[in-house]
């Protein structure tokens, strides 16, 4: 059922939440100990697992947590010792176009790893007519420190003279269906020929795939002569974050407003998520909002959490579901890497019900790019946006 608007309630508690969570202390430096996070039984200990690493943008662990791989935006992938800090800087990665807001982004894994030992990366490429996102898959080849036989399997279209909004996280599903997102490209003709109001493109919008880059059948528009086949879900700004709901199955989105507006989505197949006719964003610099409200217009889905112009925003990259078992107090509980507000966001979940708690890293003041939970020893690692980065690992303070 389509959730049509955000609860005045909520809307009002993500604002106020937003105002304090600014003031907090989070959780203090390695030196000065551990405090409480998120509920007042959890304690944690942060250390830094890596340092050094470029502008990492997207983090896998391999599935028996013997490496962690580590994309850095201006092309490298590392395969990485999260233990030890050794890392190598793996061949056979595609060239990509590192400019802007683009470069080398998200890696995720074959649901099937073990066997065929893909791995998929999403990227920015360019042409003559502008630039554009890629996803593409390669195996991992551990013994040569390479990605083999690396093809590209889908480009978004068109390319677009624009280095901004390229999304772009990946995903796969319960079902083995490869979700892929991708941003509007800065498009300012906000209304109702916007690119991410179009289904003809594959601008603002996720897209579902096969493992091999082809169409599923199933797809929402795959009939229509005129839409895209790759579209699952449209009006969608600049998503960067995708998780699979550990219980449900459902694909979670979060994406960019333009002046706050920020969305926690759930995707539905077909969807219209408003970019820009309906939306909680203003235009930037004003007070002006970009379109109406969600619950405005009929056919538009509402996010489950927003953050409304005037809230001071909460920009989300990636996200996940935590599923370990290092924080039995946090399962099912979502993290969002925070990048303009500078720390990693822990919200709970209850159905359709998200509510943001104490926040992770505050206290750092850096920007958080993307957060993923280790498999085995169910500790979350986050990746900080910045040219020397650390990677951080957080445990349980025992």
């Amino acid at each position: 059922m389509v959730d049509k608007h955000i609860s005045r309630r909520r809307l009002l508690a993500a604002v106020a939440l937003s105002s304090s969570v600014a003031g907090c202390t989070g959780l203090p430096s390695e030196e000065s100990g551990t405090t409480p996070s998120g509920n007042s039984t959890t304690s944690v200990e942060v250390t830094e697992a890596l340092t050094g690493i470029s502008n990492p943008w997207g983090l896998a662990f391999l599935p028996d947590e013997s490496r962690l791989l580590v994309t850095e935006q201006a092309g490298r992938l590392l395969l990485t010792d999260p233990e030890t800090g050794d890392r190598t800087a793996l061949t056979g990665v595609p060239d990509v176009y590192a400019r802007g807001q683009g470069g080398l982004l998200d890696v995720t894994l074959h649901p099937d790893f073990d066997s065929n030992h893909l791995v998929y990366l999403t990227y920015s490429v360019a042409d003559e007519g502008g630039s554009t996102t890629r996803v593409g898959r390669g195996r991992l080849d551990r013994d040569r420190g390479q990605i083999a036989d690396f093809e590209p399997i889908y480009t978004a279209r068109p390319f677009v003279e624009s280095d901004g909004h390229y999304g772009s996280r990946a995903v796969f599903d319960t079902e083995g269906y490869l979700y892929v997102s991708v941003g509007d490209r800065q498009f300012k003709n906000f209304g109702p020929n916007h690119v991410a109001q179009s289904r003809e493109n594959d601008l603002g919008s996720v897209l579902r795939l096969h493992d091999d880059g082809s169409i599923p059948d199933s797809n929402p528009f795959v009939d229509d002569p005129g839409a895209s086949g790759a579209v699952f879900t449209f009006g969608n700004r600049n998503p960067q974050g995708l998780a699979i709901h550990p219980e449900t199955g459902a694909v979670w989105e979060t994406e960019f407003g333009e002046r706050d507006g920020d969305e926690i989505n759930i995707l539905e197949k077909g969807g219209n998520y408003g970019w820009p006719v309906a939306d909680n964003s203003c235009k930037y610099g004003t007070d002006d909002p970009v379109g109406v409200s969600h619950e405005a217009r009929e056919d538009v889905v509402a996010p489950v959490y927003g953050w409304a112009c005037g809230s001071g925003g909460f920009p989300p990259s990636g996200t996940t579901f935590y599923d370990g078992k290092a924080f039995p107090d946090w399962r099912g509980d979502l993290f969002i890497a925070g990048l303009a507000k500078r720390y990693l966001a822990h919200f709970t979940v209850d159905g359709r019900e998200v509510t943001e708690v104490e926040p992770l890293l505050a206290d750092r003041d850096q920007r958080i790019r993307d957060v993923t939970v280790s498999p085995v020893s169910g500790h979350l690692y986050a990746a900080v946006d910045a040219d020397n980065a650390p990677i951080y690992r957080i445990a349980p303070d025992e």
